[in-house]
């Protein structure tokens, strides 16, 4: 499957790769910015040594088992600079330790979702598709989208539709859902929730609401916030934090965060104004088009 990570001229300069580094891809997706990152250590001046005793590596986390899969098969030419592990990013500290690494000198966390679980239907992520409400980036864990719209109450629903995807008109939304149970698909869904707020531009009614269901079925405010409080432990002194957003909820996370860290110390700012995509790689990769980056040093 092809993938054009976003942004990755900017996120290789912020992150100032070394060959002898120890980087964290906090979120691989289908690898790449773990290829790109092994590539640059591969090629840089002063790189030495192939396979297991390379000097520096890429450690490349994902909640998808799925994904990783992918990502193998699509860095096989500088293999032996990675290393996968299957994480959320309240496990990133035991990832490392099973690696045998303290800290690392640059950490890499792109919070879009991975094209392969946009378009592949039977992840249940997108609402163009018609597949399962499931929504589950680790399909090991038990609660899926199908269990939030089926059994929440209306209100619950509500509020979530609300607070997660900025949703206003989500109390009806909620309330055509209740009426309409059981709703067993992605299709199913969208062509409710149209019914309920009809189209008025270009973007589907639904999306909003969609975003919510992916957020809370994968409780992606509590693991960006557990990411978040864990860089000054994972990442060395003199290391780079990089962080790509695509929802201003998100991007307000981020931005908070690193503000607290440079107050206090922890850290200085890199990016002193958002860093967005060029508009040449907007026409050539429109997914991009909402991507933010913000990058700091841990001092």
């Amino acid at each position: 499957m092809q993938h054009r990570p976003v942004m990755l001229r900017e996120c290789l300069e912020y992150l100032g790769v070394r060959p002898d580094g120890i980087y964290l891809d906090a979120t691989c997706g289908l690898g790449g910015h773990t290829a790109a990152i092994a590539r640059e250590q591969k090629q840089a001046p002063g790189a030495r040594g192939q396979g297991p005793g390379a000097t520096g590596f890429v450690l490349a986390c994902d909640r998808d088992a799925e994904s990783l899969a992918l990502a193998r098969e699509n860095t096989l030419d500088c293999a032996e600079r990675i290393r996968f592990r299957q994480a959320s990013f309240s496990q990133l500290g035991e990832a490392l330790a099973a690696e045998k690494v303290s800290r690392v000198d640059g950490l890499l966390a792109d919070l879009g979702v991975s094209r392969y679980q946009l378009t592949s239907s039977e992840r249940g992520f997108s609402l163009m598709t018609d597949g399962p409400l499931d929504m589950r980036m680790d399909r090991g864990q038990s609660r899926s989208a199908s269990d939030i719209v089926n059994y929440e109450s209306e209100k619950q629903l509500a509020d979530l539709i609300f607070q997660l995807g900025e949703e206003r008109r989500s109390r009806r939304i909620a309330r055509a859902l209740v009426r309409a149970r059981p709703i067993g698909t992605t299709g199913q869904l969208a062509k409710l929730i149209e019914q309920a707020v009809p189209r008025t531009g270009k973007i589907h009614p639904a999306t909003q609401t969609f975003m919510a269901l992916r957020i809370a079925v994968n409780d992606e405010n509590e693991e960006l916030d557990a990411l978040l409080a864990a860089i000054p432990k994972i990442v060395k002194p003199g290391g780079r934090v990089v962080v790509l957003t695509f929802m201003s909820l998100e991007d307000r996370r981020v931005k908070q965060n690193f503000q607290a860290m440079a107050r206090g110390g922890v850290a200085q700012i890199l990016t002193r104004h958002v860093v967005r995509p060029t508009e040449e790689e907007i026409r050539d990769n429109p997914p991009s088009r909402s991507a933010k980056l913000r990058a700091m040093e841990i001092i």
